[in-house]
């Protein structure tokens, strides 16, 4: 028997090279557009002045990963110009932040409000901005998922603010946005990516529609990768680009588990990019649920090590693999064993670990960070 589930993404997703030009004429409908972008981003330059054909547009430079103060910053510039759709065009952290602006822009209240564990955690009180999400990396999935990542550095933490409303009406993938990236952001946006399909498709929560995803990803996404990194086989950014979404897919509908719950924490400490943060926990994390598993749980684990292997030899080489491109050692990003144990008990109570297939315990928990 079939337990029942659900399943939910972004209003329409379209995916290919060269579907980047198909953004201004879908956005055309609209009048006043507020365009969140990166800087480096020169794609955006072309979107602009497509977007201004057809209306207002306000333009808006984010500058790294999105936190409390920055939102409430940009509001000041956003809502006076009341636009009636929000683009965003660039990697996880815009999309997030265009999220948040889609969603608080309307808000009658701050956004403590809205935000989960720091904050209540209510839904919205009114319906988000409608949305255009165009990722210009392959790793986070943002452009599929109901959630916007925010930092709060009086809490030293991250969060999501959550709503089942906040799915873009339209997820926009163009690998051919994604081939100025640097080394660096291959490596850990994709390890992130790699992470977002091998959770959920262990995590508690799997379900038959994220299995099918996960299964096809996972391979897929560990081959992408070292095509990427190994032989700058441009090629690959297909493979990445679509185990990125189909991260997302999966994520929105099965939740995450240890890594994920870790990276909020650690992230929202010491500002550490989030994919490097998932690449170092990734290996430590599954040998943990691997000794602590059984059943069906274990067989999954272990099926997902057995495809790491197939393209890395084992799971210690893919470790190794991804030290040897300069993925650092958490130590590295700042953390040091004294904060393990407070690290354990608040990454235990996040929300990403409740999908987590086994409650590993504090000691567990402590242990996947020292190896880390």
């Amino acid at each position: 028997m079939i337990a029942p589930f659900g399943f939910a993404t972004a209003g329409a997703i379209r995916f290919g090279r060269g579907t980047l030009a198909e953004a201004a004429p879908f956005a055309a409908q609209f009048t006043r557009v507020l365009l969140v972008r990166s800087a480096s981003v020169t794609a955006a330059d072309d979107l602009v002045r497509d977007l201004r054909k057809s209306g207002d547009v306000l333009e808006l430079i984010a500058k790294g990963e999105p936190d409390l103060p920055a939102i409430e910053h940009h509001l000041i510039t956003a809502r006076p110009f009341a636009p009636d759709l929000i683009v965003a065009i660039g990697g996880g952290a815009v999309i997030d932040l265009g999220k948040a602006l889609a969603a608080l822009i309307p808000a009658p209240h701050g956004a403590l409000r809205y935000l989960e564990v720091v904050g209540e955690g209510q839904p919205l009180d009114k319906h988000p901005l409608p949305l255009i999400a165009i990722p210009t990396t392959a790793g986070t999935g943002t452009e599929v998922t109901r959630n916007a990542v925010i930092g709060v550095p009086d809490a030293g933490r991250k969060v999501s603010l959550r709503d089942p409303r906040l799915y873009p009406i339209l997820a926009l993938i163009d690998p051919d946005l994604c081939l100025s990236c640097p080394r660096a952001v291959i490596l850990a946006s994709g390890l992130d990516a790699i992470t977002q399909v091998i959770e959920p498709f262990i995590s508690s929560r799997a379900n038959p529609m994220t299995d099918a995803l996960c299964r096809d990803a996972i391979s897929r996404g560990l081959g992408a990768l070292r095509r990427l990194m190994d032989h700058d086989d441009t090629d690959a950014w297909d493979d990445m680009a679509l185990t990125s979404v189909y991260g997302g897919l999966a994520l929105a509908n099965s939740g995450l588990g240890a890594v994920h719950g870790f990276a909020g924490v650690i992230g929202g400490q010491t500002g550490a990019a989030h994919g490097t943060i998932c690449g170092a926990l990734l290996v430590p994390a599954l040998q943990a649920n691997l000794a602590a598993a059984t059943g069906e749980t274990a067989d999954r684990i272990t099926w997902v090590i057995d495809r790491i292997a197939d393209q890395y030899g084992s799971l210690s080489a893919f470790q190794a693999w991804g030290r040897d491109h300069g993925l650092p050692r958490l130590q590295t990003l700042g953390v040091t064993p004294a904060m393990h144990d407070q690290i354990a008990q608040d990454a235990r109570a996040s929300s990403s670990y409740k999908a987590n297939p086994i409650d590993l315990g504090l000691s567990a928990l402590r242990g996947i960070l020292g190896q880390a």
